[in-house]
């Protein structure tokens, strides 16, 4: 049957959308799948911004970038990293043009909204010994009680000795909790606003009940802990003072679904994205502009600190560049800055159809869909937001179209529901054109984020095309 003159045109004009499952062939829903196994193995390995690092520094050695501090020059082809104190990381492969010309970067962030315990974490009440924990980014705290949850960090004591802890992910190890009020008891706590259901300095985490064998001391629960603690580390209650330990879930992230069509996980937000662009950096090739992959940390909490984009360290990473190539003259920076674009790569909001009243229906992203766009963050009319030019993104849409990247552009919400944003607006006031893209998750900022296996791979796919082809 011949298609009706209204269905051809509706074809030619309409932007129909649909999911990216509906075409892939049997070869590339194996491709996919073995990209997110491998993605599920790096994360349950790398739950915090250290542990990343770490696991990119050995991945990036493998692959014959060096530190940049051991080269005294670069050329085009050749592969640098800066680690910058171990939880952030700049990662370049110098392009066949000038370093001038302007740069293609795609940033990501590796921290993740979590528990940290508080410098004086350690007391005992009624023969409970607890951790004292502040929590880190924006959670629902309610969602953090009555989860198994792991210890993981360093203790550095003042000798420089560093101690690596991580207790709660082997099979033999305990795991840790913060436990909830029971229903029986919970009637005045089940009054009160969602948010205010748990305190934060309620968030305490239980781990020990047994005394030390020993009269004369008080606290012999606390004693008894500081003496395990003593024995496997050895460290005394003052070490805390210089450490930083983080509480993360002890749960693994693994395949979801009869299909096992997504990842289930802790820390999606943004690992997911850091992931994808490190996978895509390693393995871009014909490179003209340099590529850079950003591995930022501090976003969750406004990316502040040396170790977060609002630091001049990256400026340095640059500039660092820019000597080692022999380019370097007063003002330069500001010239590569204004020259290059980047995608900011942070994860976006799925459409929920349990909670789909905070959502424009019309202007959100879904599952399968490929890799979102956000032309601009921010809340409300666009508060403290960046927003991308429409020349930009037109060249991006004919990046992606040309390599058949299924993409989608989107909105966090409704425009009056919330807002938020990300590392892009920092870039974008060194004069670096940027946009926001990433996978679309469910249940963002959980202990157990949902992210289409789909989309993953398609987000490689447009960091890898971007670095390429921009």
């Amino acid at each position: 049957m011949e298609k009706s003159e209204a269905k051809e045109l509706e074809e030619k004009l309409f932007n129909t959308k649909s999911s990216g499952w509906e075409t892939v062939t049997s070869e590339e829903k194996n491709t996919i799948f073995k990209f997110s196994d491998e993605y599920i193995w790096f994360l349950n390995r790398a739950k915090t911004e250290r542990e990343f690092v770490e696991g990119a520094v050995k991945i990036l050695a493998e692959n014959n970038f060096k530190d940049i501090a051991t080269v005294d020059s670069i050329k085009a082809g050749d592969k640098v990293y800066f680690n910058n104190r171990g939880k952030s990381l700049y990662i370049a492969v110098i392009g066949n043009k000038k370093l001038e010309e302007g740069l293609n970067l795609v940033g990501a962030h590796i921290d993740s909204p979590r528990l940290d315990l508080k410098p004086n974490p350690l007391y005992e009440d009624t023969e409970f010994a607890y951790f004292n924990t502040h929590y880190y980014g924006g959670i629902k705290k309610y969602q953090w009680t009555a989860i198994p949850l792991a210890i993981h960090g360093v203790i550095v004591k003042p000798n420089g000795e560093k101690i690596t802890v991580k207790i709660g992910e082997d099979e033999e190890d305990p795991i840790f909790t913060i436990t909830d009020l029971l229903p029986h008891l919970a009637k005045e706590q089940l009054q009160r606003k969602l948010d205010e259901g748990i305190n934060g300095e309620d968030l305490n985490l239980l781990i020990g009940n047994m005394p030390y064998e020993g009269e004369g001391v008080k606290d012999r629960v606390k004693l008894n802990v500081l003496k395990l603690l003593n024995e496997k580390y050895g460290i005394v209650e003052a070490d805390f003072l210089s450490s930083e330990l983080e509480l993360v879930p002890a749960f693994n992230a693994k395949s979801l679904g009869f299909d096992k069509s997504m990842v289930a996980g802790y820390g999606h937000d943004d690992k997911i994205c850091a992931y994808t662009s490190l996978r895509a950096i390693l393995e871009a090739q014909n490179i003209e502009k340099t590529a850079i992959c950003i591995l930022s940390d501090k976003e969750e909490v406004g990316s502040m600190g040396n170790t977060g984009m609002e630091s001049q360290t990256f400026d340095y990473f640059i500039s660092e560049l820019l000597n080692k190539s022999g380019e370097n003259r007063p003002n330069l920076l500001n010239k590569v800055f204004c020259n290059s674009s980047m995608l900011s790569a942070d994860v976006g909001v799925t459409y929920d159809p349990i909670y789909g009243a905070v959502s424009d229906r019309t202007n959100c992203a879904y599952s399968a869909y490929g890799i979102s766009f956000d032309k601009y963050t921010g809340s409300r009319g666009k508060a403290g937001g960046s927003d991308a030019n429409a020349e930009f993104i037109a060249k991006l849409r004919g990046i992606l179209e040309k390599n058949d990247i299924k993409y989608q552009i989107s909105e966090l919400g409704r425009v009056d529901v919330g807002g938020g944003g990300t590392i892009a607006y920092i870039l974008a006031n060194k004069g670096v054109e940027v946009i926001d893209c990433g996978v679309p998750v469910l249940s963002m900022h959980s202990p157990y984020e949902v992210a289409s296996k789909y989309d993953i791979y398609s987000a490689y796919r447009t960091y890898k095309a971007f670095y390429e082809e921009a």
